[in-house]
């Protein structure tokens, strides 16, 4: 199949150019379909935060460890895949990160057994590359997979599975890793002089194993309908033979450098604000961890209704344009969130996940618009940007600790967000060498 190349002088009207080229249908639905698997498991991680942290008896910084974890494999394992794809394509970045995703979750049995949450850190490191992995390969492939007119809409419609799958892994931990048993302490303390309180902690630690080695067999069977679908080439593979596109070009691109740094403080915002949304609530109000999970799972059904109407929207307002707004919007909210702690600041901080959910997916578009052969490598470093999840939530944990108060530490999304909207206003305007296709 031939694809035009992404030049200015290709692009079509964004409301006319097709999402997807005919008669591709079925690639781009099985790639779409990580974006779900994989919202399904970041999300089932805040569920772990908690969750491990009553297991294992851990400090609130321990705990977010979780998120350490997983992103630190983001970081490590992004520019290697994508020079890896450069060499053997997307197709088989997607297989890799598969498999290597299944391994982890496959992991958690025998850490589960093992009982110390070292493995279960070496377990989610190995998520965290497959992950990365994939979305190395995914994000670029679908934002070139047709018209670059409609890379923003078409990066935004597949991302709008990532919530759907987000809900379904909360709603998996709510209700198959969460006992909704808690121990008074009266109770803990009569439990270790009997000697019982480790068998239970340790049957906490467990119920974990049936969701992660469930999710490991699905990965499984993915990977392997994906290695027998022929997939059509990207633009970007078909410009694999310009000569006159170096490696050193991407760094020299404007929008792309200030792109990462708006995805660190993006990222950083997200991971942040769902990973502290039920110790948050647990602080504030008197609601049980079930409750709790169940605000989580209300925030994610926000972040997918945003992701849906924005990519809507998109047909008629800039990107870019939208962006800003959603971001000046959400520093409104979590400035209530910081000032009005209590059921006003629970209601506060889910509605941002409603005006967050258009960001990753717009950022990384406009961010790899028109970098042809380097795309693979500048998606990577997009990618790498995700550290900011390893980053983020642990400072919270600090700031939150220091001061006794999570509405306080929830000034480090505030500044995120505030970063965003500079980027929305400015960032995609410069005199880069591809800047002139950022401008949608």
């Amino acid at each position: 199949m031939q694809i035009a190349p992404p030049t200015t002088t290709s692009r079509s009207a964004p409301g006319n150019a097709p999402l997807v080229p005919a008669g591709q249908l079925l690639p781009f639905a099985l790639i779409t379909l990580l974006f779900f698997i994989w919202g399904m498991s970041n999300n089932l991680t805040d569920i772990l935060v908690q969750q491990f942290r009553k297991s294992f008896e851990l400090s609130w910084v321990q705990a977010q460890l979780v998120q350490t974890a997983i992103f630190f494999g983001y970081f490590c394992v992004a520019l290697p895949a994508a020079f890896i794809m450069r060499r053997f394509g997307y197709k088989a970045g997607i297989i890799g990160g598969l498999v290597l995703f299944a391994t982890g979750t496959l992991a958690f049995w025998p850490a589960a057994i093992i009982g110390h949450y070292a493995p279960f850190l070496i377990a989610l490191f190995i998520v965290g590359i497959g992950s990365a992995t994939l979305e190395t390969a995914a994000n670029p492939f679908i934002a070139q997979f047709g018209s670059p007119a409609t890379s923003e809409r078409r990066l935004n419609l597949s991302q709008s599975l990532n919530p759907p799958g987000a809900i379904t892994g909360v709603l998996l931990g709510t209700n198959f890793i969460f006992s909704g048993i808690e121990l008074p302490l009266a109770q803990v303390e009569l439990m270790k002089h009997a000697g019982t309180y480790a068998a239970y902690l340790h049957t906490e630690i467990m119920r974990v194993v049936p969701v992660y080695v469930g999710l490991s067999v699905v990965l499984l069977v993915l990977a392997a309908i994906i290695g027998v679908i022929r997939f059509p080439p990207t633009h970007e593979e078909q410009d694999a033979l310009d000569t006159t596109s170096r490696f050193s070009d991407i760094f020299r691109t404007r929008t792309l450098m200030l792109a990462v740094v708006a995805q660190f403080f993006y990222v950083g915002a997200q991971v942040a604000t769902w990973s502290n949304f039920i110790p948050y609530i647990k602080q504030y109000t008197t609601d049980t961890e079930r409750t709790a999970g169940y605000f989580l799972t209300g925030t994610l059904i926000a972040f997918a209704l945003g992701r849906f109407f924005s990519t809507a929207l998109m047909r008629y307002i800039a990107p870019r344009t939208i962006m800003g707004i959603f971001a000046c919007i959400n520093i409104g909210l979590v400035s209530i969130a910081i000032f009005a702690p209590g059921r006003t600041g629970v209601w506060a901080i889910l509605a941002t996940s409603f005006f967050m959910s258009l960001m990753y997916p717009t950022i990384f578009a406009l961010g790899i618009r028109g970098l042809g052969a380097n795309t693979k490598v500048g998606g990577s470093l997009m990618v790498m940007s995700i550290i900011a999840g390893a980053i983020f939530p642990p400072v919270m944990g600090l700031m939150a600790g220091y001061f006794h108060s999570l509405a306080i530490a929830y000034q480090l999304p505030l500044y995120a967000y505030i970063v965003v909207a500079l980027f929305s206003l400015f960032g995609t305007r410069g005199s880069g060498r591809f800047d002139t296709m950022a401008n949608v």
